[in-house]
């Protein structure tokens, strides 16, 4: 192998299949199970009561308490698997040297010159 060439392996750009298919299979285990997911979420958000055993009625008193942060959170999480991440785009502005710099100053003091002669002439 060449110092700094890459001689084997997957060529550049080609997606990760093994992480393609993980993605496909999680976004179609949601897909088939998202009414019990739907619940489940509903059920962390709202709480499980206790029953008392006598009447079979609810009590006020939780066994699980509400938590709509941790659903919210659990519902985020498994979004992340069928929708992908955006990624950052950073912006990078070419570096100019100051003598290029001061000529590109010095083209458009001339410009704001002209303008404010333009201008003065219309008054």
């Amino acid at each position: 192998m060449t110092m700094g060439y890459k001689t084997g392996g997957r060529q550049l750009g080609t997606p990760n299949k093994a992480s393609n298919d993980l993605r496909k299979a999680i976004t179609a285990l949601i897909d088939g199970n998202i009414d019990k997911l739907s619940e489940w979420l509903d059920t962390v958000a709202s709480g499980v009561r206790k029953v008392d055993l006598e009447t079979g009625k609810q009590t006020h008193e939780y066994l699980v308490r509400p938590n709509p942060a941790k659903a919210f959170d659990m519902f985020m999480s498994a979004v992340e698997y069928a929708i992908p991440k955006l990624a950052r785009t950073e912006i990078v502005e070419e570096a100019i040297d100051s003598g290029e710099a001061n000529e590109r100053a010095q083209v458009f003091s001339d410009l704001i010159d002209v303008l404010k002669r333009k201008r003065q002439e219309e008054i």
